[in-house]
Formats: C-alpha cells, structure tokens, sequence
C-alpha cells in the first residue's frame, strides 16, 4: 500500500504537497529530534546506523530538482542586458525569445513558464497586469486564473474581447513565489521589455491594471486616485492615450469598487469610439 493509499482519500497528495511547499519558499524540514545546525557534521564513520532523513516514496520517480543559476547577475548589469536585447528585437515573437534566453531576473528560477501574452497583438487596446500568478505560471498565458475570467466578462460587457480587440501582457512575465508583489528591482529589470512590447504592437489605447503596472508605467503612486484619468504614454514612436483601471483580483474581493472600474471601462469604449 502506498503512502497515498495510507493517508486516506481525502489527504492531500504528497508529491504536491511537497511541490507547493518548494514554491512557498520552504527550503527544509525540521523532526522532532533537536539539532544543531552549526555543528560540523559528523563523519561518515561516525554515523552508526542513521537513517535518511528523506526517502523516495514506493512506486513514485523522485521528480528532477530545477537547475539553480551559477551566480545572480548585479542589477546594473541586468538591467543593461534586458535594455540590450529588447531594442535589438525587431518583432514581437523576436522580443519573446529574447526574453526566454534573458537570465538576469532571479524570478525566472521559480518559475515554470515564461508568460509572454495573450489576444490579438493587432488590437487597438493593450491592457498590462502586474505578473503572472499560479494559474497563469502553469499554463503559460496571462490573465487566465479567476481575475482573467472576470477580465473577459468586463470586456464583454463593452463589446470586446482579447481574441479579436484586446492584446494583453504583465509588466514582469515570470511568477514571483507565493504570488507576492514584484520588488521594484524585478519591476525595473523587466520594464525595458515590456516597454518595447508595447511600442511593437503599437496599440492606440494603454490600459494599466493595478497599481504595479501603472506605477511602473505611467508613474502613478496610488491606483485609487489615479485610476479612471487620461494620460499620454510615449510608445518610442509615437504618443499614444492611456488609463489605469482596478486590478480583477481586487475586485473579487472588493466586489462594491467595480462600479469604479465600470467607470473605467464606460471611458474605454468612448474614447474607442471617439467620443471623448
């Protein structure tokens, strides 16, 4: 009988157990014997019979350990590369692959999946979040989890949608553990990438969602007093009109302020159709 089978039908399963503790930053596991972990260890002929603290689990492949990089690259130079390598991208695709070979944002380590974008690159609106969360890691594409199906039905209700009208990306396209907040280091190593992905797809209309994004780019310090105002945004080659809206995730759980990105959303399509 397995370890599964012993811990009942209703236990979590151990493999992702073990899998989201590695993601929320668990780096060991503690018994209930005390140890000294300054202690030199003892050698090898010392150990008598201990036991491993860790075994594999009967009938289950251990799964590979992610590779770690060498040395982390200091933030100067990073920032520097991603500079180098998103001016040298001359399309959106080429933009991608360059992101996939960058390594100086340590947040690529953890994550599973790069999340470049998703809809139609050839839209009139781009919208950008703040960074992918676990939905959006696994799979691959931004704004899919909860807060991406509520973003599609307010998208809806003013007659867009991202397959066809909406080209949509994050400010940092790799999942911070735990789903925290990007630090600002993370946010300004990954801006000059999504900078030119926005001056590449060239929309009419910028839409930041949440405070990171419009923080980041449109220089805004609070969402809550910043949001439903029209700006300029300088795409590099042209001037281009943008708003900051209420990210979906707060609005799942601030339901009363989405009158306040209804708001936003009514701006949109008149702005869209050129009535303001």
């Amino acid at each position: 009988m397995s370890l599964s089978d012993a811990a009942g039908p209703d236990a979590p399963d151990p493999y992702e157990l073990l899998s989201w503790y590695a993601e929320m930053g668990v780096t060991e596991a503690l018994d209930e014997t005390p140890r000294n972990h300054f202690a030199d260890p003892a050698p090898i002929g010392e150990r008598g019979n201990e036991q491993p603290r860790f075994r594999s689990l009967p009938g289950r492949p251990v799964p590979p350990a992610r590779p770690i990089a060498a040395a982390a690259t200091p933030p100067d130079d990073a920032t520097l590369s991603a500079r180098t390598l998103a001016r040298e991208a001359r399309t959106l695709d080429e933009l991608k692959s360059a992101l996939a070979r960058f390594e100086g944002c340590a947040l690529k380590a953890t994550a599973k999946n790069l999340v470049f974008a998703d809809g139609n690159a050839q839209g009139r609106v781009m919208m950008v979040g703040e960074a992918p969360g676990a939905d959006e890691d696994r799979i691959g594409l931004p704004f899919v989890g909860r807060s991406g199906q509520l973003l599609d039905r307010m998208l809806a209700a003013i007659g867009l949608s991202r397959k066809d009208d909406v080209y949509i990306a994050n400010t940092v396209p790799w999942r911070p553990p735990g789903n925290r907040t990007p630090t600002i280091q993370e946010t300004a190593i990954c801006l000059p990438f999504i900078q030119r992905q926005i001056e590449l797809a060239d929309p009419d209309i910028l839409v930041c969602i949440g405070k990171p994004s419009s923080q980041a780019l449109l220089g805004f310090k609070s969402i809550t007093a910043s949001r439903g105002k029209w700006v300029e945004y300088d795409t590099g080659t042209r001037r281009i009109r943008a708003i900051a809206t209420l990210h979906p995730a707060y609005l799942l759980r601030r339901a009363l302020d989405k009158r306040l990105a209804w708001r936003d959303l009514r701006a949109l399509r008149a702005a869209l159709d050129g009535k303001n």
